[in-house]
């Protein structure tokens, strides 16, 4: 099964692709996950500040569709809005998102939604856990050289994997 996480935003939305394979991990449910967990990718979907809201909506669409064809996720998990400090920044996060999942559903991918709250508890067992921490577990999880850069990218992946753990 191939997941799309997805850390929605107008100038910069992050994806992460991981594949569950049908390995079996050592003791507990971590180490199962771990053990059968490959990344395919990940990256941003960038858009110019220059460009009319609708132009970088449209963008934002192209690219996750580019990236849908070319993974074929099974499902996408999308890091929900959970406040925020600027009503500006706000509405186009939510703009995004809502892009995002017309994407989707166009091409008929089931959508999960995380606070970032849960997604950190899923990963770190600690809600409030710091970036630096979420960033250091998911290269741990995916076995990855280093940490995923940029953010946005990183927690796309933090994203797809709190949809692992909380559906195992």
């Amino acid at each position: 099964m191939i997941i799309l996480g997805i850390d929605p935003g107008t100038a910069n939305t992050g994806y992460g692709v991981i594949k569950k394979l049908n390995k079996k991990g050592g003791k507990g449910r971590k180490n199962n996950i771990r053990k059968g967990l490959k990344c395919l990718g990940y990256g941003l979907i960038q858009t110019h500040p220059s460009l009319e809201p609708s132009e970088r909506l449209r963008k934002l669409n192209n690219e996750l569709s580019k990236i849908i064809k070319e993974y074929k996720p099974k499902v996408l998990a999308l890091e929900s809005l959970f406040f925020f400090k600027n009503l500006k920044t706000a509405i186009p996060v939510s703009q995004a998102g809502g892009v995002i999942l017309l994407t989707a559903a166009k091409n008929k991918i089931p959508v999960y939604s995380f606070a970032p709250l849960q997604i950190k508890l899923a990963i770190t067992g600690f809600g409030w856990a710091k970036k630096d921490q979420v960033q250091k577990k998911i290269k741990k999880i995916l076995n990855l050289k280093e940490i995923p850069k940029p953010d946005d990218a990183a927690d796309a992946l933090a994203t797809a994997l709190a949809y692992l753990i909380k559906e195992s």
